[in-house]
């Protein structure tokens, strides 16, 4: 018996190993989010939005009413603090968990470029789009097509934005090209990158756009804001960065979820923290 315990070891770790991997390619990541989707009634489709393809999955029952669009987080950019993934298809795609879960009558949930599309299909891409680059012109230009898209689709009155982590920039830095924005929501988001940049000790976004620049432009657009009380990935004071550059404080509000983390606690209440009102106080 003892002359076995080596090979079973072995077989063990050579499994581990092997599911490690599974669960980080990029088709297994593909394959979580058709779940995830099939789960919450959407259905997929793809975008071409110039100078990408971009992934989206909607469910839409009544055209002509708003639309309420998610804009998913930076994904899997980094291997590691130093390495570069090479296919930024997030592992854990909480925006489409959020959409899933979200019971509107059209919800759209927008992947950011490179993101679940199979890099043939997206010649364009490169790492620059999701390092420096994940908030540049070419980005935001292309998820602002995407929803155009879908308002045209759909024939929407308005809409209605949720962007999560990095995906609150790109929502935030939309809302400021367009003039159907009804409302803007953020989860964990990253308001002011120079202030997250700054907490993690790493160097500025060099090629992209800086949403808290245009915070005075949309601080008309009734904004509701989500902090997770142990996010460590986004502090607080990104948040009151962004405010103070907004400068009239009537249409935005904070919400805190006491044990919510950056990535963690959101989906469990989601439907509850839909029902709170975001408006713009006289």
């Amino acid at each position: 018996m003892r002359g076995m315990k080596h090979p079973l070891l072995l077989s063990l770790l050579l499994s581990f190993l092997f599911f490690s991997c599974a669960t980080l390619s990029p088709d297994f990541r593909r394959s979580k989010a058709e779940d995830i989707a099939r789960g919450g009634g959407l259905q997929k489709t793809t975008v071409r939005a110039d100078p990408f393809v971009l992934t989206a999955y909607s469910r839409i029952t009544a055209p002509g009413k708003p639309l309420r669009i998610y804009i998913e987080g930076d994904g899997y950019a980094f291997v590691t603090r130093s390495r570069v993934s090479g296919d930024p298809t997030p592992r854990e795609p909480l925006a489409l968990e959020l959409a899933a879960e979200d019971p509107s009558v059209n919800v759209v949930y927008l992947a950011r470029p490179c993101q679940f599309t199979p890099m043939e299909q997206n010649p364009k891409c490169e790492e620059f789009y999701w390092t420096d680059g994940r908030f540049s012109d070419e980005v935001i230009r292309s998820m602002d097509a995407a929803v155009s898209y879908f308002v045209k689709q759909t024939g929407a009155s308005g809409i209605d934005l949720v962007g999560y982590s990095g995906g609150a920039a790109v929502a935030i830095l939309v809302t400021a090209r367009r003039q159907d924005v009804l409302s803007l929501r953020t989860v964990a988001g990253n308001l002011d990158p120079e202030v997250v940049n700054e907490y993690h000790g790493v160097s500025p976004l060099e090629g992209s756009l800086d949403p808290a620049a245009v915070a005075g432009q949309i601080a008309s657009i009734p904004q509701l804001h989500f902090v997770g009380g142990e996010d460590s990935i986004i502090p607080f004071e990104a948040v009151s960065a962004y405010l103070k550059k907004m400068g009239d404080e009537r249409c935005f509000q904070t919400k805190t979820l006491p044990d919510a983390t950056h990535a963690q606690g959101w989906t469990e209440s989601w439907k509850e923290q839909l029902n709170l009102p975001v408006f713009c106080r006289e």
